[in-house]
């Protein structure tokens, strides 16, 4: 049996504390450390697991620990930086999307992981979800051009609205949210995104006056199907509507049901519920022939569950030694489309592609 994988995770909040929890159920790995700038969640993580080794500095805990991978989740405007040196240190690297706060920053590491021959897979965590996927497939059916529709607005307060502050130090919501959804509408569409415009409201003080808390992204592509995301974050955005993803083509439409949980319920960003699927044929008396599928996904996994998935596809990358050359490529493209929608709320004018 091959020896277990020496994995360093970096960044102990939500996200890295999940992705922890899937590496210490897995024999396959060994977490060798846990690193975090402040010791409250650093601390509990490794109390929850037993108690593993902590740092404070990230350089100081790849030195120390050698490990054969690391596992980035940290805020994105430090993941260029964590990244190439994990990765020139000899580790493979599993990093929390975004990839990095620039398409040349995404670029740079994505040329670094061909230079070292390391495994990179970033954490678009919708792509090993079995019901968006199956949303996937089933946009597909529906002729072209599609209608996508989609948001994931967050009403926060207390940490959450903390943590929310925070990434807006660097980015707005539609880009640290918007690379899952605008990545989707690429998969639906198979198409070339050519044309993107947007809109947005800095709707609190609280946040640095160059920066906006709510916005939504319009994308065009080259075979005339259309896209929205809208994102909004803060104690004052409304839970109505809060959750839709609906994609409409000539053929009929499909749609993730609602959730009915909060929206600041880091859970139900990627419950389903079910599928519902909507046939546009219609008889000789101009009514539908077709009745509307209700497609149940009460078994689809919980949060846990898709990080536990997304770290065996890691393991399975670093073990069979996968091609991630495509996957690469569809994560600098979805950055560039939402930080082309950044520009387009700051120039006021549509960005060509």
């Amino acid at each position: 049996m091959s020896k277990p994988i020496k994995i360093l995770v970096v960044g102990c909040g939500n996200m890295g504390a999940s992705h922890a929890r899937a590496y210490h159920k897995m024999p396959e790995f060994e977490i060798v450390g846990l690193v975090s700038r402040g010791p409250e969640s650093r601390n509990r993580l490794s109390q929850e697991l037993g108690g593993l080794p902590e740092y404070d500095n990230f350089e100081d805990a790849l030195e120390k620990t050698k490990p054969d991978a690391v596992s980035v989740n940290t805020y994105p405007d430090t993941h260029a930086e964590y990244v190439k040196k994990s990765l020139r240190a000899g580790a493979h690297v599993f990093v929390e999307k975004p990839l990095a706060s620039s398409v040349e920053e995404c670029q740079d590491i994505v040329s670094v992981a061909k230079e070292t021959g390391k495994k990179l897979l970033i954490g678009y965590i919708v792509r090993v979800h079995p019901a968006w996927t199956m949303f996937i497939e089933k946009a597909r059916t529906l002729g072209k051009p599609l209608v996508m529709r989609m948001n994931l607005n967050q009403q926060s307060s207390g940490k959450t609205w903390e943590t929310h502050r925070n990434l807006m130090k660097t980015m707005s919501p539609i880009v640290d949210c918007g690379v899952h959804y605008v990545d989707v509408m690429c998969l639906m569409t198979g198409a070339k995104p050519v044309r993107v415009s947007a809109i947005g409201a800095r709707l609190t003080d609280e946040i640095a006056p160059h920066m906006y808390n709510y916005g939504q992204l319009q994308v065009t592509f080259d075979d005339n199907s259309v896209g929205w995301y809208e994102a909004g974050w803060g104690p004052m955005i409304s839970e109505t509507a809060f959750f839709v993803k609906d994609v409409m083509g000539p053929k009929g439409c499909v749609s993730i049901t609602e959730s009915q949980s909060a929206s600041d319920d880091v859970d139900s960003h990627s419950k389903t519920g079910s599928l519902k699927l909507h046939h546009a044929d219609r008889d000789e008396n101009g009514k539908f022939s077709k009745p509307d599928e209700l497609i149940s996904t009460a078994d689809e996994p919980d949060h846990q569950g898709l990080c536990d998935l997304e770290q065996q596809l890691f393991l399975k990358a670093i073990r069979e030694d996968m091609d991630l050359s495509q996957h690469h490529q569809d994560a600098i493209n979805s950055m560039r489309i939402v930080l082309a929608a950044d520009e387009s709320f700051r120039t006021g004018k549509t960005i060509d592609l």
